[in-house]
């Protein structure tokens, strides 16, 4: 026998999976918003059609349609406000120092 027939060994490939961990794969669970005959429940209907209804104010507002929200009008609110504040502030001031 020479050196390097000593050092083989014989031996087969095992598959070292454990037959608990194989995933058996499980029925597909029916979607809770259809029934068994593919009908959509009312609740899955109420909400897509909430869904698309606020996309859509939304989309509205941001496109500046139907709103008397436009930049020009929200710095002028702002503006309103900061000068109300200021004169309040005032009023406040005087009426610490008694005048």
């Amino acid at each position: 026998m020479s050196n390097d027939d000593r050092n083989v060994i014989d031996g087969e490939i095992v598959d070292d999976t454990p037959t608990a961990a194989i995933a058996i794969p499980s029925p597909p669970l029916p979607d809770p918003d259809y029934s068994d005959g593919g009908v959509p429940s009312f609740d899955f209907v109420r909400d897509k059609i909430e869904n698309r209804y606020t996309t859509s104010l939304g989309a509205a507002d941001v496109a500046g349609l139907g709103t008397e929200h436009t930049a020009e009008a929200l710095d002028k609110q702002i503006a309103d406000r900061d000068q109300a504040a200021k004169d309040r502030l005032a009023e406040i001031r005087r009426s610490m120092r008694g005048e």
